[in-house]
């Protein structure tokens, strides 16, 4: 995609997007979720390398789609110079429009995916004219796993998958699959991983933050008073078999 052509794309984003928050919602702002004072709020998007990892992959496909309607184009004007000249344009328009369209869903998807972490749960949100939001508790949470492909490691980014209780397999390019919350082109995926792990062992061991009274601890050995009894006891059965 050309200069001029990102340029207008930028533009024609900028308006769709205040279309799109004035009359059909869109929260330009993260998922809220219940916290106290002083806990952990972290709110965050993919990393922008995922954005440029979403784009290559579009400029594969349109590069295969241009070759294609040029291909067309030539061969029409070979052989009805006419009318190749009279499709010059259109066929112009449709090698730009989708260019202009793909970016617009590109950052609309970027810029509505949201991750928000607190020391309880972890929320994800995705969509557009529908809003889809995940939420799992910590207390759940069985495992985390990292997984990147070849080239999701050459853009640096990886993708986070937390599963809980019951998670059934699914897609790593799902939001959401089962039980599983997917976290989608984070740059530092190990310090994520580590932050809800921590906070699975956290929330198992003390119940979602809430400190636990230590259990007694068993005795060691006879009490004074297990003494005395015994020797009652012991007294009473003699004074029977006598």
């Amino acid at each position: 995609m050309s200069a001029s052509t990102g340029h207008s794309a930028a533009r024609v984003y900028r308006g769709l997007w205040r279309i799109l928050a004035d009359w059909f919602r869109v929260p330009a702002q993260p998922p809220s979720l219940p916290h106290a004072g002083g806990e952990l709020h972290l709110s965050f998007h993919p990393s922008p390398r995922y954005l440029d990892y979403l784009k290559l992959w579009f400029w594969i496909a349109l590069a295969v789609f241009d070759v294609a309607i040029l291909a067309g184009w030539i061969a029409l004007f070979v052989s009805s110079p006419a009318a190749g000249t009279w499709l010059a344009l259109p066929a112009l328009l449709l090698a730009i429009v989708p260019a202009v369209v793909a970016y617009v869903a590109i950052h609309l998807r970027y810029d509505t995916m949201w991750y928000v972490m607190t020391e309880r749960s972890l929320r994800c949100r995705r969509g557009i004219l529908v809003i889809l939001e995940h939420t799992i508790t910590f207390e759940n949470v069985q495992n985390v796993i990292i997984r990147r492909g070849p080239v999701e490691y050459a853009f640096g980014i990886a993708t986070v998958v937390v599963e809980t209780a019951g998670s059934s397999g699914g897609g790593e390019r799902d939001f959401a699959s089962g039980n599983q919350a997917i976290l989608q082109g984070l740059a530092d995926p190990e310090r994520i991983r580590e932050m809800i792990m921590e906070r699975a062992l956290r929330s198992r061991s003390a119940g979602l933050g809430d400190e636990r009274p230590e259990a007694p601890r068993a005795g060691r050995g006879w009490s004074a008073e297990h003494v005395a009894a015994l020797r009652e006891i012991a007294a009473e059965v003699r004074a029977l078999g006598a």
